[in-house]
């Protein structure tokens, strides 16, 4: 039986949110941010959750997220590194049972099972994926001095999402290769396969509900969104 594991990355400071409680920890109706992402993953059919965190949050999050919210699937809690790629490399060298990696953002909290789902099921045959949703607004590209110098086809772009999935061996073998070079350019998993693992990228369609907060204005959307579910009497999670 194949397993599959969850990456959730629970390490950044938040530097945009402006406040001394980092986001991932942020209230959001009455529950941390990273309490949705990890409930989500606990309700799929994920193996195991992997859940990186910052420096000396080990026990504040084994006992405050993990042990408080029953999250029975966290196998490991681990600290992270100095940048995202470092995070990433942590969680990945502790599920070493699984033959499949999703890493998935703890600061968006609201992914659903769809989307888990289809991932997992894609990440079988194509190896590596990743949720996206396309662009709705024209894209402009720039120069140094601020002058446009093309707009790219809109029905090309993509904004991309997480969790991007990969198999294991694939995104291991990658970050390796990355990591002896040290590449602070790489702004995402996939960015890593694409220049260090020699593998091509599917992509599935996201949700535009899965939204990142990174900025206070995000949390004010992602408190909008509670609400709706709140009020329509849904899940936030399906």
């Amino acid at each position: 039986m194949e397993r599959i594991a969850a990456i959730v990355l629970s390490a950044g400071k938040g530097n945009r949110m402006n406040s001394q409680v980092h986001k991932q920890y942020m209230e959001l109706a009455g529950k941390p941010v990273i309490y949705y992402a990890l409930q989500a993953f606990s309700e799929s059919a994920v193996d195991e959750i992997v859940l990186v965190v910052g420096a000396g949050e080990v026990e504040f999050c084994q006992k405050e997220i993990v042990e408080k919210y029953h999250f029975t699937k966290v196998t490991h809690i681990v600290e992270g590194g100095k940048e995202r790629y470092h995070s990433v490399y942590e969680g990945l060298k502790v599920c070493t049972d699984a033959d499949y990696v999703m890493i998935h953002d703890g600061a968006r909290p609201f992914v659903s099972q769809e989307v888990i789902t289809s991932a997992m099921e894609d990440v079988k045959k194509s190896g590596a994926n990743i949720a996206a949703v396309p662009v709705k607004d024209t894209i402009k590209q720039v120069d140094e001095t601020g002058m446009v110098v093309d707009t790219p086809r809109r029905d090309r772009l993509w904004s991309v999402q997480t969790p991007q999935s990969f198999s294991r061996k694939l995104i291991l073998s990658a970050y390796e290769n990355m990591l002896k070079q040290e590449n602070s350019a790489i702004t995402d998993d996939a960015m890593v396969v694409e220049q260090y693992g020699g593998s091509n990228i599917h992509v599935i369609p996201g949700d535009y509900c899965n939204i990142k907060i990174t900025t206070p204005e995000d949390l004010l959307i992602a408190e909008a969104f509670v609400k709706k579910y709140i009020k329509n009497e849904k899940s936030l999670l399906t």
